[in-house]
């Protein structure tokens, strides 16, 4: 696909727009102001793939905290806030390397400004944040409710305000619950503006319908060659929502590494717990996120091998013993209990050979 050419924008070590990959961020459930809980959950999520964390910033020892946080992650950090323009300049100056607003919740114009010409002494981005939520009243009165085209004009207003006050190291990020309307959003503003888009479907619930709502209005708005960052928002563990968005980057072509496991729904032929076995693979393979193949989780050895084929290697399951299979062909028979073991160490030997290849 075609990506829309974007502005480069630099947060922290990191740079988003041109022709740099998508990033993903996530943001952190715990209280900023529990640096400790706060360290370790952003630890775990850079673990897990995540390129940018965005922490809550709703009083000053929250903002205070980020220069204790900083001190040990390795990711880009980005303070959220709201209504108090006192906090986006604490977060900035505490070491912030990007800060998310939306203008129209920060005060006067004057508030404003002390915010920007913060930003700009401190070279720090500012994320211009608009969710179908908090839409301005007269824009729900001017288009008769919340509407992509309101959410777009208040996003570009906000933009036009940063800009006159003589900024423009900008991102921004229009965001709806509602997955066509976000969609609509995205497209309209793509065409109206080259500021890096940071792309997302808000509130988008629990993990199963979450993830449902965030694949379908991601893969539509990316499939498109619009967004430079995603999140996936969800109702649950952080980690979760890093390990969708790298499967939605990878299901579009748009991130290659990492292992990609595919397995069957199961059928009357199954006779092992593939559901349980599927999960434990999708887990583990997590530690060879510098491998770039498909594994096969199938719960049948008669059709296995051959529904298998287009996997790099793979386990089918039979009564007792399973197979160990690569490209469609048995390797080996592994007794049912040590089929998870068998991959592992298939995996390892892989690495190993590539990481040999490499040097």
């Amino acid at each position: 696909m075609s990506r829309m050419v974007t502005r480069e924008v630099s947060i922290g070590n990191r740079v988003i727009g041109g022709d740099h990959p998508i990033l993903i961020q996530s943001m952190c459930n715990t209280r900023t102001e529990d640096t400790q809980a706060t360290i370790a959950q952003i630890l775990r999520l850079e673990q897990a793939g995540c390129d940018i964390i965005r922490v809550a910033v709703p009083t000053m020892e929250a903002a205070d905290s980020i220069r204790s946080i900083k001190k040990r992650i390795h990711i880009p950090l980005v303070a959220d806030i709201h209504f108090d323009y006192r906090l986006a300049i604490a977060a900035i100056e505490c070491g912030a390397d990007k800060i998310r607003i939306n203008p129209g919740n920060i005060g006067s114009e004057e508030r404003v400004k002390a915010v920007v010409d913060t930003a700009r002494n401190y070279g720090v981005p500012i994320r211009v944040g608009v969710n179908s939520g908090s839409l301005e009243k007269p824009l729900i009165a001017k288009y008769g409710s919340v509407t992509a085209e309101g959410l777009v004009e208040s996003a570009l207003a906000q933009v036009a305000l940063i800009e006159r006050l003589g900024y423009d190291r900008l991102v921004i990020s229009i965001k709806s619950s509602d997955v066509m309307m976000c969609v609509k959003a995205h497209e309209l503003i793509s065409k109206q503006t080259t500021y890096p888009l940071h792309v997302g479907i808000t509130e988008a619930g629990t993990l199963t319908s979450g993830n449902i709502k965030s694949a379908v209005g991601l893969g539509i708005i990316l499939n498109e060659g619009i967004g430079d960052t995603i999140r996936v928002s969800l109702t649950g563990d952080p980690i979760e929502e890093v390990k969708s968005a790298k499967q939605i980057l990878r299901t579009l072509g748009l991130r290659r590494g990492g292992v990609e496991v595919v397995s069957c729904p199961t059928c009357g032929r199954t006779r092992i717990d593939l559901i349980g076995l599927a999960n434990q693979v999708e887990n583990m393979v997590t530690e060879f996120d510098d491998l770039d193949l498909k594994v096969a989780v199938m719960g049948c050895a008669v059709n296995g091998p051959g529904e298998a084929r287009e996997a790099d290697i793979g386990i089918a399951g039979g009564v007792g013993e399973g197979l160990l299979i690569a490209h469609g062909e048995v390797i080996r028979k592994v007794a049912e209990d040590h089929l998870l073991e068998a991959l592992h160490d298939e995996l390892v030997r892989i690495a190993a050979k590539r990481k040999q290849e490499r040097s």
